[in-house]
Parts: C-alpha cells; structure tokens; sequence
C-alpha cells in the first residue's frame, strides 16, 4: 500500500535461503525508476536489497524488533531519496547500505541517549529523596536539642526566650506579658541566650 505516494509496507525478514536471481535487474538501474516513482521497481529493489540491509542493522542494533523498525525506515528511505543516488560516486549496494549503516548508528545513540536520561533522572530522584530525608532527619534532631536546651533553663528565662525569639515579641512586651521589670528581662534573655549558646555548642 501507499502512504503519501510512497509505498510502505511491513519489513518481512527474509528467508535464510533468500537471493537475487540471476535475472533481476541490476540495482542501479531500479533506483533509476524507482527515482522516477514506479512503485515495481522499488518492489524488486526492496527484495534484492532487504536481507543485507537486516543483517547489517541487526549486528549494529541487535535488538531483533527495533532492527526490523530501522530496515523499515532505510528501505522508506531508499524510496523518498533514490534520486539521490549517483553512479558515479559508489555502487548502489553500497549507497544504501550506508545509508543503512547511519541510520543503525542513529538509533544505537538515541536509545543509549535515552537511557542516559532516563538514569540522570532517576539519580536525581534519588539525590533528592536522599536530601529532603537528611533535612527532615536534621531538623528533628536540631528541634530536639533546642528542646533540651530550653529545659536548662530557668522558667524565666526559657519564658523570655521563647516569647521573644519564636513569637516575636520586644523586649518591652516580653516585660508587659511576663509583668517583670524590662531590666530583668533583658538581664535574664541574656544569660539564657548565652546558656543556650553553651548547650548548642554554638561559638560566640
């Protein structure tokens, strides 16, 4: 059948036993027709021409499915390009086995790209898994000591601590709430800080 005016069908591998018969005509001289869009010439081409190309994308691609796929795709090639071909520059076999020779190489890097990706992505996932774990692990372990360290403290001083640098509240509202003298606060915010500091092993 046809697709576009140009005839696709699907890759039948070859029979072991396969070859060109003695009377087929020669190959540059189908590509010649072929160029010229009679679809018979490039029946003949694609039955002279289909064994070798398999062969050599199945050693490059060894995949056996996708191997069929890249043949398929050279062979679409072959019809969409044979005016492409010229003599003088090499043999028709060779013109397209080439071309068969790029395409495999094609798709050996573009699934090994994919892979490549695909483990790049899965790395990253891990690496980040790894992170946000470290992080929570860490966090709890600081909120812990912070924890430990409020309870050496006086109540005063734990109180002012707690009011001033987790709620946000002044100095002078610190004194209002806990009804002591703004001086006593201070004096007692600054010996807690500093106890906090020791027990956090924090350097001045």
């Amino acid at each position: 059948m046809t697709d576009e005016g140009r005839p696709v069908r699907p890759f039948r591998k070859p029979a072991a036993a396969a070859g060109v018969r003695n009377d087929a005509p020669a190959l540059d001289a189908l590509l010649a027709r072929v160029a010229r869009g009679d679809e018979a010439a490039f029946e003949q081409t694609y039955d002279q021409v289909a064994d070798a190309v398999f062969g050599l994308v199945r050693r490059v691609v060894r995949d056996p499915a996708q191997s069929e796929e890249v043949t398929q795709e050279v062979l679409v090639e072959v019809w969409r390009t044979a005016s492409r071909y010229e003599p003088a520059r090499g043999s028709a076999m060779a013109w397209i086995m080439t071309m068969a020779h790029r395409r495999a190489v094609d798709r050996v890097r573009s699934e090994q790209a994919a892979s490549d990706r695909q483990a790049r992505a899965a790395n990253r996932e891990q690496v980040v898994l790894y992170d946000e774990v470290a992080e929570d692990v860490e966090a709890r372990l600081d909120r812990e000591r912070v924890r430990r360290c409020l309870d050496t403290l006086t109540d005063l001083q734990r109180q002012s601590v707690a009011l001033a640098y987790y709620e946000g509240y002044t100095y002078r509202e610190v004194a209002e709430l806990l009804t002591v003298p703004l001086g006593t606060v201070k004096t007692r915010m600054r010996d807690g800080m500093i106890r906090m500091r020791d027990c956090l092993g924090v350097e001045a």
